[in-house]
C-alpha cells in the first residue's frame, strides 16, 4: 500500500515505461496469439491492462481519460493504437490520482468491488494487476515469435545482443 503520492507517482512511471516497452515490441499480428486455443489473447490482454485504467480510476472516483472494455470492448487492430492509448490513459490517470487526493488521504477507504480499500491500496492495486497480466504477455510474446524487452533486467534477446551467453 502506497503512503505517499511521491512514492506512487515514481513506481508508475517506472512501471508505464517497463510496459509502454513491452507494448511497443508488439506486431499487429502477434495479438492474435492465444493463451490456449479459445482464449485470452495477447491483444486482449494488452487491451484489458489499457482499458483498467479508466475502468479501475472511475470505480475510486477519478477522473481518468480512457476506454474501458464496457465503452470500447473491441480490441483495436493496431499495436501501436493500444500502445498509445496506453500511454494516454497512464499519463491521465497518474494527473487524476495527484488532483483528487493526498498523501494523508492514502489510508481512507472508499468501495471498491463490493470491499473497503484504502486508496494507497488501490494505488498498489493498479501497479500488480499491470504487473501480472505484463508477466503473461511475455510469454505469449515468446510464443509468437516477438522479441520481449527486458524489464527487470535484461532479457534473452538483450543478453545476446551484449554478447552474453543467453540465461537458461
Amino acid at each position: 500500500m502506497y503512503r505517499s503520492l511521491d512514492d506512487f507517482a515514481a513506481a508508475w512511471n517506472q512501471e508505464t515505461a517497463s510496459t509502454l516497452k513491452v507494448f511497443r515490441n508488439l506486431t499487429d499480428a502477434s495479438l492474435a496469439q492465444p493463451v490456449v486455443a479459445g482464449g485470452r489473447t495477447l491483444g486482449f490482454l494488452a487491451w484489458h491492462i489499457t482499458c483498467t485504467l479508466a475502468e479501475m480510476g472511475g470505480h475510486a472516483k477519478l477522473s481518468v481519460e480512457g476506454p474501458t472494455e464496457e465503452t470500447h470492448p473491441a480490441i483495436p487492430a493496431h499495436a501501436a493504437d493500444i500502445a498509445a492509448q496506453y500511454e494516454r490513459s497512464a499519463a491521465s490517470l497518474l494527473a487524476a490520482v495527484r488532483a483528487a487526493w493526498a498523501d494523508a488521504q492514502l489510508g481512507d477507504t472508499i468501495p471498491m468491488y463490493g470491499e473497503e480499500w484504502p486508496k494507497g491500496r488501490v494505488l498498489a492495486i493498479l501497479l500488480n494487476h499491470q504487473w501480472h497480466h505484463r508477466g503473461q504477455m511475455t510469454v505469449l510474446m515468446r510464443q509468437a515469435g516477438v522479441p520481449v524487452p527486458g524489464v527487470c533486467g535484461p532479457s534473452r534477446e538483450e543478453w545476446a545482443a551484449m554478447g552474453m551467453p543467453p540465461r537458461p
